[in-house]
């Protein structure tokens, strides 16, 4: 008779690191590398996560449990109402030290952090990302002013990709002016995708039902992959998407939520896609150069929101105007953030729009989340931190490496000029022109929408911080000419909006009562 092999390391697997090629047992015998993994109930309740996200997680997580079980790996999994730190604590008094791939998340790293230094847990290096941070050490630093174009530049000469005798394809590194199309509904977009849910879903969507039946949203996970196969199902429908991605990437609809984005970030900040089975994957579609080159971009923006994430211990080691550890806020921005960001009728029909989408599945693609939702929240001056955790929990990709570089750092204005060299904000027309939802508003963009006043005012009450900066002077010149009547209207736009909203009522245009006679 054969011996079972015996177990000679642990690891365990954090929710976030769902793919074998992560780990050092790749190259060894699966039957002798045992995989530890923990649901942990405070973890799940320590922000207000949509159910969405808390479905999809547990789900894919024991996915792939049992997807390594299948291929010989010994598993455990545990269940607590604690946190990770106590477990594994017992854990490793039982089994002795264990094994841990670097976590992504700032926040998992921290709490992990005694045992490390106690040498209960063996940390590995992450292999999961296409970039190195010598790259992005040597092109941008380490301190502010963080620049995206000479990392990607780096990246695109050391990777090779879209790249030909050592030049950029096409003759240029960005094809960004290029990719600023609406949509008119031409041409058609796919179906959206829906998956066969199992056993285990419908367990995890009962579990998430009963006992985070406070949270926000709801969970259904035909709308998202949880096995293997399906975030491979969801590769394929995402490359049948990339020969139109390109022209329409800033485009919104009221008609597709999705248009031609991929949504692939829902499996690679989970890990199971890694993002290399991404790039080959788009590199093999045929696609336009204006579609692939736009496509890997947004991946090398992922990898590079993660560098400075790190290298700023997550923004806790900026210097900015008047910080409190995590809390920058550089045009001091502190009103509440709205019930219409939870689904409460703001009166303005790109918001709801869009928030809908996010209550309905936690997802929207990226430029509604700039240039609506953190535009209004801009406008509104909307505390970023607030603003922030708001995506952390309604959004099913959002983890703090990611989230909070894009929406600290380049969705609100926050860092000052850390990231970005102007806050992403404007009026109605960009909304107008870029997407569809001003046709079914009550507001007339032409005529009554204060998306326009909302930006007039911004500029007026944050001139000061914006002085000297080139990129602001034409705004400043512009808002410099306005009339004083116009102002006015402004400032009374932004206080009649704030109170409404701050007080769970919805906007409305305002309708002139005529005398009976």
């Amino acid at each position: 008779m054969s011996k079972e092999p015996v177990i000679k390391k642990w690891f365990f697997v954090c929710y976030d690191q769902l793919n074998h090629d992560l780990f050092p047992w790749s190259f060894g015998n699966r039957a002798e590398n045992g995989l530890i993994f923990i649901e942990s109930k405070i973890k799940g309740d320590s922000l207000n996560y949509h159910q969405q996200k808390l479905a999809l997680l547990l789900s894919n997580m024991r996915h792939f449990a049992k997807e390594s079980e299948d291929l010989g790996h010994p598993v455990r999994y545990y269940h607590t109402d604690g946190n990770y730190s106590d477990l594994l604590t017992e854990i490793t008094s039982q089994l002795g030290p264990i094994n841990l791939v670097e976590p992504a998340e700032r926040s998992m790293r921290m709490e992990v952090k005694p045992l490390v230094e106690r040498e209960r847990l063996q940390v590995h290096q992450h292999d999961g990302w296409l970039t190195k941070r010598d790259w992005f050490s040597e092109t941008v630093g380490t301190e502010p002013p963080f620049r995206m174009d000479r990392f990607y530049k780096r990246v695109r000469k050391e990777t090779g990709v879209l790249m030909q005798d050592g030049k950029p394809m096409g003759g240029k590194f960005s094809f960004d002016a290029e990719n600023r199309l609406p949509w008119k509904g031409d041409p058609e977009t796919q179906s959206d995708i829906d998956f066969e849910v199992d056993q285990i879903d419908m367990e995890v969507m009962e579990l998430v039902r009963s006992k985070f039946a406070d949270h926000p949203g709801n969970c259904d996970l035909s709308k998202v992959p949880t096995t293997l196969e399906q975030n491979h199902q969801l590769l394929k429908w995402a490359m049948d998407n990339m020969q139109y991605f390109g022209p329409y990437e800033d485009a919104m609809s009221s008609k597709s939520r999705f248009l031609f984005h991929s949504k692939l970030a829902i499996s690679t900040n989970l890990s199971r896609l890694s993002a290399k089975e991404i790039v080959d994957s788009a590199l093999m579609t045929g696609a336009p150069l204006n579609c692939l080159e736009g496509f890997y971009r947004q991946l090398i923006w992922r990898e590079y929101v993660k560098h400075v994430h790190d290298v700023t211990d997550g923004f806790r080691s900026l210097e900015v105007y008047d910080i409190q550890s995590n809390q920058p806020n550089f045009l001091q921005q502190n009103n509440p953030l709205p019930d219409a960001y939870w689904g409460k009728k703001s009166g303005f029909n790109c918001l709801d729009t869009v928030v809908e989408s996010v209550m309905d599945e936690g997802w929207t693609h990226h430029i509604p989340r700039l240039m609506v939702l953190s535009n209004f929240a801009s406008l509104l001056d909307i505390n970023p931190r607030k603003l922030t955790t708001w995506f952390h929990e309604a959004f099913i990709d959002a983890y703090d490496w990611v989230v909070e570089p894009n929406v600290l750092g380049m969705g609100t204005y926050s860092l000052g000029s850390a990231m970005m060299t102007k806050p992403y904000v404007s009026g109605t027309p960009y909304i107008n022109k870029m997407s569809d939802y001003c046709k079914s508003c009550k507001f007339n963009p032409k005529k009554d929408c204060k998306v326009s006043n909302l930006y007039w005012a911004f500029l007026e009450r944050h001139k000061d911080s914006f002085e000297g900066n080139i990129r602001m002077a034409m705004p400043l010149r512009s808002l410099a000419k306005r009339s004083d009547d116009k102002k006015r209207a402004d400032v009374e736009a932004f206080q009649d909006i704030n109170e409404a909203l701050t007080n769970g009522q919805e906007y409305l245009p305002y309708v002139e009562m005529k005398p009976l006679i």
